[in-house]
């Protein structure tokens, strides 16, 4: 097995910046892309956001596109929220496109804060406007 340190924020929203991942459906969306995240073998540090898009600090192998895991966990977390948890209201999407940012591990653990802190930041307006951009 080779050895690898590969560090990432990655940010997206929901299809037109709908509040859609309310606190009764968030755990339910982040612990699905945990699960999706583990069977891709990549390792998943911390998922975070509020209702309109998420945070994810991940370590994604290199036998894996960046765009290649984008595109599994958008699309089968999109289909397990309209099937899984909520059926029968409007359909949940992603928007096109994402935010991504390359890390180095002194940055990892203040990435990792960051994105723990997602509400507050948000509730305090001390975001970081360029990590924030989803699909710049």
């Amino acid at each position: 097995m080779s050895l690898w340190r590969l560090y990432y924020h990655i940010v997206w929203a929901t299809k037109k910046r709908q509040p859609l991942i309310t606190s009764d459906k968030e755990t339910g969306l982040y612990n699905y892309i945990i699960n999706k995240s583990n069977s891709l073998n990549c390792r998943l540090h911390v998922i975070g956001g509020i209702e309109d898009h998420i945070h994810l600090v991940v370590s994604i192998p290199p036998t894996i596109a960046i765009a290649e895991f984008v595109k599994k966990i958008k699309g089968s977390s999109s289909h397990h929220f309209n099937h899984n948890l909520c059926p029968t209201s409007e359909k949940f999407a992603w928007q096109e496109g994402y935010g991504i940012f390359s890390l180095g591990s002194k940055q990892l653990e203040q990435a990792v804060m960051y994105v723990q802190n997602q509400k507050i930041h948000h509730l305090e307006g001390t975001v970081n406007s360029h990590l924030e951009k989803a699909d710049a």
